[in-house]
């Protein structure tokens, strides 16, 4: 049975192209126009992922409104914004409120498609027992490869899909040096160098709310960034 996806997006031509799309690539897919059609259908049933702009009509903050909403009711549905604003006050806003990853209207439809599979996929790996094999520890840091989480001295960082493999790239083999292309190809984004940085900077701001004193990542200047052994 396929799995469900919602897409909440004002715009009637793009929300019509993401749901042929999406149903290309083997989803259920429902369109909704805005925040309260969305909570109607919601009410109901509700999808296993929901992706979300951030204005809806004549709610430029429908969107996070939307999200915080969900996020009450479902603690672990994946939540995805999908939208135009870009800036970091609105990204961090965002995931604050709960969801699970972050991305502008410039990303490509398999791009989309590896995002919605990755946390698809999360969600079944939280059903199951964690795997030794599969488990990173070092120092106070703990990643999880199957269920895609990381936690820091117990407490769990909240990562987008892809600030999760940027921080797996790195632990991986810590004091190794990696450029931006190798972060790109492990995140599966391609992506400016302003924007690595911003994913970067926005890493260590949640590593930071846990633990001040958080220096774990180095920023070697003209090169890239590495985890410290």
């Amino acid at each position: 049975m396929p799995r469900s996806i919602a897409i909440v997006e004002d715009e009637p031509l793009i929300r019509a192209n993401y749901v042929e799309a999406l149903t290309r690539f083997g989803y259920e897919v429902r369109g909704y126009a805005s925040r309260p059609e969305a909570e109607a259908a919601f009410a109901l049933r509700l999808p296993e992922l929901v992706i979300i702009d951030v204005g809806l009509g004549d709610e430029p903050e429908g969107g996070f409104d939307l999200c915080r909403s969900l996020r009450t009711r479902a603690a672990t549905l994946p939540i995805l914004f999908l939208t135009a604003r870009d800036s970091d006050l609105d990204v961090i806003s965002g995931l604050r409120l709960g969801a699970d990853d972050y991305l502008t209207k410039d990303v490509s439809l398999h791009q989309l498609a590896a995002r919605i599979s990755a946390l698809l996929r999360r969600i079944d790996a939280l059903r199951k027992p964690a795997e030794a094999e599969n488990v990173i520890s070092h120092g106070p840091l703990k990643l999880e490869q199957e269920r895609m989480r990381v936690t820091w001295n117990g407490e769990e960082v909240p990562l987008t899909v892809t600030e999760f493999w940027m921080v797996h790239t790195m632990v991986r083999f810590p004091g190794h040096v990696k450029n931006r292309d190798q972060l790109m190809r492990e995140a599966q984004v391609v992506v400016d160098d302003a924007t690595i940085t911003s994913h970067i900077k926005r890493i260590r701001k949640k590593f930071l709310a846990i633990d001040a004193d958080f220096d774990a990542i180095d920023t070697v200047h003209g090169v890239g960034y590495r985890w410290k052994p």
